[in-house]
């Protein structure tokens, strides 16, 4: 069972990890040189969804970790 646990956690943490890759950037180096406007806006489609299935991932990353704490 222990096993199972620890390979269930690698691959959430691998999703965790490709999840928080394909998240879009800030302005980083542009808003210094005026690239960017600091114009407020909300996450629609597709970011919204990446952003809500990192908090899923995280929190069963978290719950797969206690698992596999109480288990040893």
């Amino acid at each position: 069972m222990n096993r199972y646990v620890q390979i269930a956690e690698l691959v959430v943490a691998l999703l965790l990890i490709l999840a928080i890759l394909l998240q879009q950037r800030g302005a980083g180096l542009g808003g210094i040189f005026g690239g960017e406007s600091n114009v407020y806006r909300t996450k629609r489609g597709l970011e919204k969804g990446l952003y809500i299935g990192t908090i899923i991932l995280v929190i069963l990353f978290l719950g797969l970790a206690m698992g596999n704490l109480l288990l040893q």
